[in-house]
């Protein structure tokens, strides 16, 4: 899924993919790197329907109560998909960002939503999670908004049931210390950033 934040300076390889999905904003960097989605879908503020390839499937999802990432999530929930890699929804302006994250955290019990931009790797973490091969890469752990009873193990500054608060203490800038970085949280909900 193709969003219209910052775009990657280096793209995936696309034909791990079952589909493509983009939003109206991404569909022209999308054709300037060649790359034909399957699914384009929006509002259509920012786009020409008359120059998109008429071979994809358009959506038009003209609802303003919802942004063209949470309309783009359920076209992805309602064509059946359990999981979704995300491009492009950060950098730029970053209340788009802060959009996107509430969005990923309204769609967490449909969609497992794995973000990557130009910096990061981040997602919304699971109550116990296992990180391989990450020994000396940043780890950042966000609460949203809060997460309590969190242990960590292989990190340089671990926790030991405690908890953090976007009005009090937050786990950023940590680094791995051990190939492997185990993480449990017990209440409440955590973005996890790896640092690329």
């Amino acid at each position: 899924m193709f969003l219209n934040g910052e775009p990657p300076l280096v793209f995936p390889e696309l034909s791990v993919y079952d589909k493509i999905y983009c939003t109206d904003g991404s569909y022209t960097y999308l054709q300037q790197h060649g790359i034909q989605p399957d699914v384009l879908s929006g509002d259509f503020d920012s786009i020409n329907l008359k120059s998109v390839e008429h071979s994809l499937r358009i959506v038009n999802t003209p609802n303003q109560n919802y942004t063209d990432f949470e309309k783009a999530m359920q076209i992805i929930v309602d064509d059946g998909y359990k999981t979704v890699d995300v491009y492009g929804a950060s950098g730029m302006q970053q209340d788009h960002f802060m959009g996107n994250l509430n969005a990923a955290y309204k769609f967490k019990p449909k969609l497992k939503i794995t973000f990557f931009d130009n910096y990061s790797t981040y997602y919304f973490l699971e109550h116990q999670t296992s990180l391989k091969d990450v020994l000396g890469k940043t780890i950042s752990l966000l609460p949203f908004p809060y997460a309590q009873g969190i242990t960590t193990k292989g990190l340089q500054y671990p926790l030991q049931d405690d908890a953090l608060d976007l009005t009090g203490m937050i786990g950023t800038r940590n680094k791995a210390i051990a190939p492997q970085v185990e993480i449990t949280f017990k209440e409440g909900e955590l973005i996890l950033f790896i640092i690329n």
